[in-house]
Parts: structure tokens; sequence; C-alpha cells
């Protein structure tokens, strides 16, 4: 059975929510943040040595990337669901977002949470890190117009992905200014499998 190392307040809800909309059974192995330092524990170091989460164990299989882990189970338990195929015309774009989430959005919102700590110091890069938001946002905004999913007509696991970019977005109060995004977000956290994956995965307030 498949094991999900599961973080508080982390990128491993989507994971949860993949293998919910996959209805593959699975076990929640649950961690908790440092109340005071907001990190994960030592004891993640022990599954992979990065200590981060996701962490997904498949027999001797272990995958410690949340862009990685939606491929792999996808394929593994999805049977072509909530993937394209080389052989799909939608591949393209399917990769492109799957990858974009963490490799283009997610860094300009870490660095904005991140900066905001250090007060009055971080003050000269806030208008180059709201810049880079902006135009990641603004990209997506673009993209969702007029659709209910980001690639064809139905969930795909750059749904899954970008779910988090949206998530951090509204927590640091920058999604409103962009309506179809925002729309979008709630349409997922409407969605069945969204709120088992809560219920597997504990309180989950990032988007909320």
């Amino acid at each position: 059975m498949i094991r999900v190392h599961h973080l508080n307040e982390s990128r491993s809800q989507r994971v949860l929510w993949l293998l919910e909309e996959l209805g593959a059974p699975y076990e929640v192995v649950p961690y908790s943040r440092d109340a005071a330092t907001r990190l994960a524990p030592a004891s993640l170091k022990a599954v992979h040595p990065l200590g981060k989460s996701p962490i997904v164990e498949d027999g001797r299989v272990i995958i410690a990337e949340s862009g990685a882990a939606v491929e792999y189970l996808s394929a593994r338990l999805g049977e072509g669901r909530l993937a394209r195929s080389p052989a799909d015309d939608e591949w393209p774009e399917y990769i492109e977002w799957l990858h974009y989430a963490e490799g283009s959005a997610m860094p300009a919102l870490l660095l904005k949470m991140y900066v905001s700590r250090l007060g009055e110091g971080g003050a000269p890069l806030s208008p180059r890190i709201e810049g880079e938001i902006a135009n990641h946002l603004g990209y997506v905004e673009g993209r969702l117009q007029g659709r209910a999913f980001f690639v064809g007509d139905g969930l795909t696991g750059a749904d899954v992905m970008m779910s988090f970019v949206a998530e951090v977005a509204k927590a640091l109060g920058a999604l409103s200014a962009y309506p179809a995004f925002e729309a979008w977000l709630d349409r997922m956290h409407a969605r069945p499998a969204w709120a088992r994956a809560v219920a597997r995965g504990g309180p989950y307030r990032l988007g909320d």
C-alpha cells in the first residue's frame, strides 16, 4: 500500500487529494510542524535525507518531490486518469503546468513569505517580489479565462499541482485580484475528493 509521510499545512495535502481522486488505498503517516519555527520535524529525515514532505513510499520506492509524486502515482495507479501521455495532443501543456507550479510560480510566493519576516529589512526586495507575483498570477488568470481546468475539460495532475500555488497566494492576500484563479480554487475545494483528503490529512488552513 502507498504510504504518504504527511506534514500538516504543506504540499503533501495535494498528494492526498490526488490519491482520493484516484480512489486508491493509502496510509497517512502524520508529522507536525514545530510550533515556533514552522519547520518539519527531524524525524522526517529518517525517511528521506531532505526531511521534507510529501514523501511517498511505495514498497522500495521513495519519492520526495510533489511533482514527481503526482506523475508517479498517476502513472502507477491512475491507468491514464488525471494525466496525459506523450501521444496526446495535450501532453506538452500538461507537463508544462505540472512543472510550472513549483518551478516558476512558487518561488516568488515563498520569497514573499520569507522576506515578510524581515520587516523593514526586507523592504528593498518587496517591489521586485510583488512584480514577480503579479506577473505569474496574471499569467495564470489569463489561462483560466473561460476554462474550468488547466488542461482540457477535466481534472488532471496539473490542477492538483497548481492548487498549492493558489492556496499560498490566498493565504498571502494576493489571490482576490485574480477572480478566475480564485473561482477555480473554490471549485477544486468543493470537490468531494478534496473534502475526503482534508479529513484524512487533518486541519488545513491554507486557502480557506
